[in-house]
């Protein structure tokens, strides 16, 4: 197999995505946690919240959060512990297990959500002219996209 390197453009794009990444996490979950709250703990509440009924079968909730099922309950422990999501067998199948958001975790994420659209904001929004939002969009799609296709999950292109 011949390896097509990366050229140097490319290398230095790919050196600042990889190089941020990690700080722009470290800088998102730092403050998240001023709310009690991890980015991992946020998306669930996002995701429950958009849902009908804000309840997801675990196994959906599961795949859109890139989790095992045991990953999405070691996630899930501290949010029903803390009574933000509950546990529920489904009405119209036993055997299916739901998660569903509390008054208390929409209450949270009421609460959270303005201080993290701001912490979003801050460190990359208010940094990037409309032209460069437009091509961020266009690019994580692609490569969404692509990754998608890698995975055999074409339905899905943000997974």
């Amino acid at each position: 197999m011949s390896t097509k390197w990366l050229s140097d453009d490319e290398q230095r794009a790919w050196r600042a995505f990889i190089e941020t990444h990690g700080d722009l996490t470290t800088a998102l979950e730092h403050d998240l946690a001023a709310h009690g709250l991890t980015l991992g703990d946020y998306q669930v509440l996002v995701h429950l919240t958009e849902a009908d009924d804000s309840q997801m079968r675990m196994c959906d909730l599961a795949d859109v959060l890139q989790l095992s099922p045991s990953g999405l309950t070691r996630r899930l422990d501290g949010l029903v512990s803390d009574g933000h999501v509950e546990r529920l067998r489904s009405p119209h199948d036993g055997r299916v297990m739901l998660a569903a958001l509390t008054e208390s975790g929409r209450a949270l994420l009421e609460d959270t959500a303005p201080h993290h659209v701001a912490s979003v904001r801050s460190v990359i929004f208010d940094h990037l002219t409309a032209d460069e939002v437009a091509a961020m969009e266009s690019i994580f799609t692609k490569v969404a996209q692509a990754v998608a296709a890698r995975t055999g999950d074409a339905d899905n292109p943000a997974a």
